[in-house]
């Protein structure tokens, strides 16, 4: 299989402690990955998710981690996308604007339902540093902990990956693609508001995320 190539990253401002977890972290995606792809284009597309998370990153204590996530999600879709991981799971993208609030309620409460019958994803067209403090006060009260979460930009595997995307507010950011199911949920944003304001969008998108949940991945 041709491996797929992204462009090189510019990681030369880099310390050398980055580096060095970097290093680390790459040999562990390639425990996962190396039957789909060369050391180098795993390490290739790590960099290139740091250095993404870095634009908009006010703490960078955590990032190596989370861009270790953020590189094995990519990587998954590239290796679905090329025909190198086939499942019969549905997976669904969540898209908003800056991926701190409705796109991260509803990835989050779809994966709590669907308890694995869904894989979920979420990504915002421009995402913000962190996500917003009411959505996960408001998340909390129903039992489901964000605090791992963290705002992604919107990649074009992600979109290819996915059998549904939908839309809570992004406008046109998100690329088409020919047989993708694609949705547009109208929902309140809650940037501004606080959690009693915010409980009701949740609500809302809970009912949608039920249904949706029904449709593709019904119980036996």
């Amino acid at each position: 299989m041709t491996d797929h190539r992204v462009p090189r990253p510019r990681s030369d401002h880099h310390s050398r402690d980055v580096a060095t977890v970097l290093n680390h972290a790459a040999h562990d995606l390639a425990q996962r990955f190396g039957a789909c792809f060369s050391t180098e284009t795993i390490r290739e597309v790590l960099h290139e998710s740091y250095d993404m998370l870095a634009i908009t990153a006010r703490v960078h204590t955590f990032l190596p981690l989370l861009a270790t996530r953020f590189a094995g999600e990519r990587l998954a879709s590239i290796a679905k996308n090329r025909g190198a991981i086939v499942t019969t799971t549905p997976e669904v993208l969540f898209v908003c604007v800056h991926n701190a609030g409705r796109s991260q309620m509803a990835a989050a409460l779809l994966h709590h339902h669907a308890a694995g019958r869904v894989t979920v994803r979420s990504a915002g067209s421009a995402p913000a540093e962190t996500i917003n403090p009411a959505v996960h006060a408001t998340m909390a009260e129903v039992g489901i902990d964000l605090s791992q979460e963290f705002p992604k930009p919107l990649t074009d595997e992600a979109v290819q990956a996915a059998d549904v995307v939908i839309t809570v507010g992004c406008g046109d950011a998100c690329p088409v693609y020919p047989g993708k199911r694609y949705l547009n949920w109208e929902l309140a944003d809650p940037a501004g508001r606080n959690v009693d304001e915010v409980r009701p969008i949740r609500d809302d998108i809970d009912r949608r995320v039920r249904a949706l949940l029904d449709e593709l991945a019904p119980v036996p």
